[in-house]
């Protein structure tokens, strides 16, 4: 399978469990092959312990690219922004996020896999646009009917092995026939540049993908869920969240990316974006999206989905 390569974190996470609660998590990433790297950006186990089978624990993502999560029955509940926690859908489909989802789980396992753009495209033949800042049950939405047979292997898994199981998820992908279009080349070259930290405005990225204002806008609908100016600035955003996350001893002042006028204009994307201010942020338990912060740094890259750049080996 060439480019999967395992990296396994650990994290004793006691936030939100009653006292004399043990409860731990292990999150184990893997790159896809070659062929996939431009549609996935990463493959991730998590497992959840407890010495309590009702405890769970809670953090909170960052906006990201969409995500195929395959999950025990009742293990786990979302929500997006201040909406009310539900329960999670077996197989989960979570569309672009431009709010921060809070979860909370309990003990379990669960798979994921992380798409990028170019993977919502070639796979789906629904907008992006349809499923931003939302998750909907798999089983249930016909666009999503590839990935049925996967889920029910995963789901009647005994095996409990991470290996097979990763390498089932991958040979299911591999056997996907990816849709190319004429769209594919722009979305490549559209997920290249909202990556370049030199790209600042709608009028920038226009120019570096030589398309008119009017067709990029279609186009990053279609296909990453949100307009340009909305991808551009949570793209900064991200940059900025990202270092905090690698290094939580930084004061926010030294994380500000180059496009941010002063840390007003920060603190106004990081409200937008993850409902709360910095300093608030930055108080809260994060024990599973920290540690997984850098991991996903050490096999990918980059701390946060968000940021994988398309082109990379």
């Amino acid at each position: 399978m060439g480019r999967v390569r395992p990296m396994t974190i650990s994290n004793r996470a006691d936030a939100g469990v009653s006292a004399g609660t043990q409860i731990s998590v292990s999150i184990r990433f893997a790159l896809p092959s070659a062929r996939l790297t431009p549609y996935v950006t990463t493959y991730y186990c998590t497992q959840v312990t407890s010495s309590d089978a009702d405890a769970m624990i809670e953090d909170r993502l960052h906006p990201e690219w969409a995500n195929l999560r395959f999950i025990e029955k009742g293990m786990s509940q979302s929500a997006i922004g201040s909406a009310p926690l539900e329960i999670v859908p077996e197989f989960a489909v979570a569309g672009p996020t431009s709010i921060a989802p809070r979860f909370r789980m309990g003990p379990g396992k669960s798979w994921g896999v992380g798409l990028m753009p170019l993977g919502w495209a070639a796979l789906f033949g629904a907008p992006a646009s349809e499923y931003t800042d939302r998750v909907v049950d798999g089983l249930k939405d016909p666009a999503f009917w590839a990935f049925h047979p996967l889920a029910n292997a995963l789901s009647r898994s005994s095996s409990r092995d991470f290996a097979e199981e990763l390498a089932l998820i991958e040979a299911h992908m591999e056997a996907l026939c990816l849709k190319d279009t004429c769209d594919m080349r722009a979305i490549h070259a559209v997920n290249t540049a909202i990556v370049d930290s030199r790209i600042g405005t709608v009028a920038q990225l226009a120019k570096e993908v030589a398309m008119n204002v009017r067709s990029l806008e279609r186009l990053s609908k279609r296909a990453f869920g949100f307009s340009p100016k909305l991808l551009l600035r949570r793209q900064r955003f991200l940059r900025s969240l990202s270092k905090f996350m690698l290094d939580p001893s930084m004061k926010w002042l030294s994380t500000l990316d180059q496009h941010y006028h002063d840390q007003a204009h920060f603190v106004r994307d990081f409200k937008r974006f993850m409902g709360m201010s910095p300093s608030a942020y930055a108080k809260l338990d994060k024990p599973i999206l920290m540690a997984a912060a850098q991991a996903r740094m050490a096999i990918a890259g980059q701390a946060v989905q968000g940021l994988h750049d398309p082109k990379a080996d």
